[in-house]
């Protein structure tokens, strides 16, 4: 056998939760928004002209560009659109942790982190969680090469107050920290007020929860006009045609239906408050979550013995099989019909 393999790069790869395909399935365990997009998407799509799939996308998904910048009330020079919020980030990780020192980011949360720092040799040190799965700003005072978060903090759902987020900012003004608030739209407050007063924020979201439009791989980025350059550059040196036609178009007609958008998250809020309630009387605790999930641990049912005796019943929900966390089922939150489907198959594997 030849040498070849010596030359490969050799990763642990992230793994994504299971997209079963049954008629019958209540799907839980992808935070996807059950929820339909906004109407104006559906229309949008109808008036697409196939013809138009044979040319090449703009580069610069300026008609998308332009409607965040309008919808965030920024410069279309501060935002940075990708396949995702997760190669948006994964740019970000190319363009900004380039140095010997490490990266930081909790010992909880999304695991793709890691998975991208080993992918692109970035050094990284995790920071732990306190016993009540909160970030602790005072933590990150260590040297570092930068740092990121995500803010509802993921699988744990629990949220930093803005005073928490600013004060790791303010502490490392030499690094670049990015709050990834993929679950921001669901009770947290952003970090974006903050761009007008640090150089090295950098505010990553996404259409994929909130929007219900996570088929159409829709992420973007909003920093100061730099970082947004520098994260050009690599973009244009890997890949310029990175969004498709579709998701440009579809994207924009998403921003204009913001009472649509409200109502939809609103929807949730409320479901996952009841929820809360509806776990704790059949003896769950769970962090206070803000974002569209929960993650919940049983005080006498092992999670795994829940975990397969909701997918008996074709109920799916996440399972992590983690040091701390190894005892916990992160639940999306369905619409109240779903949930309380739900709620009646925990009656019977609780009993």
């Amino acid at each position: 056998m030849g040498s070849w393999e010596d030359n490969v790069r050799k990763v642990v790869p992230y793994v994504p939760g299971e997209q079963p395909n049954q008629p019958d399935m209540i799907k839980l365990n992808t935070n996807e928004n059950p929820y339909p997009p906004a109407p104006g998407v559906q229309k949008a799509l109808s008036a697409m002209d196939a013809g138009q799939m044979r040319l090449y996308p703009d580069p610069a998904s300026a008609d998308l560009v332009h409607a965040l910048a309008d919808h965030y009330q920024v410069s279309p020079s501060q935002i940075f659109v990708g396949v995702g919020s997760d190669d948006v980030i994964s740019m970000a990780f190319l363009t900004f942790f380039h140095g010997k020192k490490p990266v930081l980011f909790p010992d909880i949360t999304y695991s793709f982190y890691e998975v991208w720092a080993d992918v692109y040799r970035i050094p990284y040190r995790t920071i732990p969680l306190d016993d009540q799965f909160r970030i602790c700003p005072e933590d990150y005072t260590l040297e570092n090469g930068g740092i990121i978060f995500p803010n509802p903090n993921a699988p744990t759902g629990a949220a930093m107050n803005p005073e928490g987020v600013e004060q790791i900012i303010r502490q490392n003004p030499d690094s670049v920290v990015i709050v990834d608030e993929a679950y921001v739209d669901f009770g947290t407050a952003s970090a974006l007020p903050l761009l007008k007063k640090y150089d090295n924020l950098l505010v990553v979201q996404t259409f994929s929860k909130s929007r219900s439009m996570a088929g159409m791989r829709i992420g973007f980025a909003i920093g100061n006009e730099k970082l947004i350059r520098f994260m050009q550059d690599v973009k244009y040196s890997v890949n310029s045609y990175t969004m498709n036609r579709p998701s440009i178009f579809l994207g924009k007609a998403a921003l204009q239906d913001d009472i649509y958008f409200r109502n939809t998250t609103r929807k949730i809020i409320e479901t996952r408050e009841w929820a809360k309630d509806e776990l704790r009387k059949r003896g769950f605790h769970f962090a206070d979550s803000k974002a569209n999930f929960l993650f919940a641990s049983h005080e006498t049912v092992s999670a795994v013995k829940i975990f397969e005796g909701l997918r008996k019943r074709h109920i799916y929900v996440r399972y992590f099989n983690r040091p701390r966390i190894d005892n916990y089922l992160r639940i999306t939150i369905g619409t109240k019909e779903q949930m309380q489907a739900l709620f009646d198959a925990l009656d019977e594997i609780l009993r």
